[in-house]
């Protein structure tokens, strides 16, 4: 093999590897994931996914609750699907359609009981 060829093939992609690295310890230690040395080690062992494990991990870092959307678990309900009945749970305090607080009942029970098995 000629040895341009083999530095291409070998070389580059292990500047790239051991670019994340460095870039992970030095970024871990920046951010305030300690210990840095971890951080580094994970994307060692575990090539280009242990560097997304760490970016995964570093973006929890600043997740203010204040501004998250689904916080309180409201979400956004397509308009298509705003009259759908959701299935009851024990103890489930939701309001009704009638705007009242249910009550969880023996039928409800045997309703959900019904809905969560398939086929017979």
């Amino acid at each position: 093999m000629d040895p341009l060829l083999l530095a291409i093939v070998v070389g580059i992609p292990l500047a790239w590897h051991v670019g994340l690295i460095v870039f992970t310890y030095y970024d871990a230690g920046k951010v305030g994931l300690e210990p840095p040395a971890k951080w580094a080690a994970i994307t060692a062992v575990l090539p280009l996914f242990g560097f997304f494990i760490y970016l995964f991990e570093r973006s929890e870092l600043d997740y203010d609750p204040e501004t998250d959307p689904y916080r309180g678990n409201n979400f956004n309900i397509h308009s298509s699907r705003a009259d759908d009945t959701p299935l009851r749970s024990r103890g489930d305090d939701r309001l009704t359609p009638d705007g009242e607080v249910g009550e969880w009942t023996d039928e409800d029970a045997d309703e959900n009981d019904r809905s969560s098995s398939g086929p017979k």
